[in-house]
């Protein structure tokens, strides 16, 4: 099979050597995160039960869920929540099926609830979130389109986006958010999971500012709040330390008036128990960055269905692509992956798959591009992989 694949050499300073670079990260517990969180949760639990019920993913889309902000009354070594946070699971799913009803509420409800307890460890699920869930009804004449025995009709006009490599800024957010959640918290429990960072080079000049949420319960007093943060300023110069030979400098809740004994302290760990609501698809990229230095699609990935929606499909795919085509060819220095479907054509067959790639001074470009044609010619001729991936949760979504 012919497929439009457009592989050119981009002439292009690489993001490492240009000035300025900036990236950031909004965290799990981030409102908008969780949202995205919960969307993807619910649309993977509805694969998982259409293939137990029907033997295949029937039409759904989940990606409308919002986040409305409670109100806390958060205190050291306590606090409460007095108005909790009300989640909205907002979509349209396939509840019937060659006349078998499907529980798809009752599905999504309970799916979310356990994200958000595995996911923010200090919130009181009967207490302090609310999970209401509005479902539309999708249609079941679509059965046509998902159908895994045939590859799926694109359900829209649109492109997919991604990069490759991480850059060592990229590198640095991507993993200070990680690892703050993974490892130091287990040591300072204060930690909330609502962690912003954003990173600024400036040439060799590394600087991170971070947000976090500290949770009250696990905080005594002001002193210990400041030496948490303390503690995490020096995690995370050591830890930029293994990307990075630049100056790193570390910052961490700068809008505290610590003489004034105004703090970010949280009761759950996340902004959302105290005015910042949430929505699907204005945080991370699938990638799990926001950087404005690279192309970057709008379009939100978290809740999408994974058979033929192709704002979900082809950011996934085209960062996949990237990372396999930097993988296989070492002379690459930065490639950049761009997706375009038509609406009712097979998602394998895309209007065009262009690969931009910076090449290493003095390579054979002839080669880099034979060999990334073959890179992204063989996802495409397995595009259902993604659809996998996806189902399994072997892929984040934001």
């Amino acid at each position: 099979m012919i497929r439009n694949i457009r592989v050119e050499h981009l002439v292009e300073t690489p993001v490492e050597k240009q000035q300025i670079e900036l990236v950031e990260r909004k965290g799990v517990g981030h409102p908008d995160s969780i949202s995205d969180g919960l969307a993807e949760a619910v649309s993977r639990a509805l694969c998982q039960e259409y293939i137990k019920k029907c033997g295949v993913v029937l039409h759904h889309n989940t990606d409308e869920t919002q986040i409305v902000a409670g109100r806390s009354n958060p205190q050291f070594g306590g606090g409460e929540v007095l108005k909790p946070i009300y989640a909205l699971l907002v979509g349209r799913t396939t509840m019937e099926f060659d006349g078998q009803e499907i529980a798809t509420e009752s599905v999504a409800v309970e799916a979310a609830r356990k994200y958000v307890k595995n996911t923010i460890a200090d919130i009181n699920i009967e207490r302090d979130i609310i999970i209401d869930c509005k479902f539309g009804t999708g249609s079941s004449d679509l059965r046509d389109v998902f159908n895994r025995d045939q590859i799926p009709m694109a359900n829209d006009t649109s492109f997919g986006v991604g990069h490759a490599p991480f850059s060592e800024l990229e590198q640095i957010v991507y993993n200070t958010e990680r690892m703050l959640i993974t490892d130091l918290k287990k040591t300072i429990p204060g930690i909330g999971e609502d962690i912003k960072v954003m990173g600024l080079r400036d040439g060799d000049d590394i600087t991170l500012t971070i947000g976090c949420g500290m949770v009250g319960r696990h905080v005594d007093d002001l002193d210990h709040y400041v030496n948490n943060k303390e503690e995490m300023q020096d995690y995370v110069v050591d830890l930029a330390g293994k990307y990075t030979d630049r100056n790193v400098f570390v910052y961490v809740n700068t809008a505290d008036k610590i003489d004034q004994g105004s703090v970010f302290l949280t009761v759950t760990g996340t902004s959302a128990e105290m005015g910042d609501d949430g929505s699907v698809g204005r945080g991370n990229r699938c990638n799990g960055l926001i950087t404005p230095n690279r192309p970057m699609s709008m379009e939100a990935t978290s809740g999408k269905n994974p058979i033929n929606h192709i704002g979900k499909i082809y950011n996934l795919l085209s960062t996949q692509m990237a990372k396999d085509i930097v993988k296989a060819i070492p002379d690459v220095e930065d490639v950049y992956v761009r997706i375009l479907s038509q609406i009712g054509q097979p998602i394998d067959q895309p209007l065009v798959a262009s690969a931009q790639v910076i090449p290493r001074e003095g390579t054979n470009f002839a080669t880099i591009r034979a060999e990334a044609e073959v890179v992204i010619d063989d996802w495409l001729a397995n595009i259902t992989k993604i659809t996998d991936m996806v189902i399994n949760g072997e892929l984040d979504t934001f």
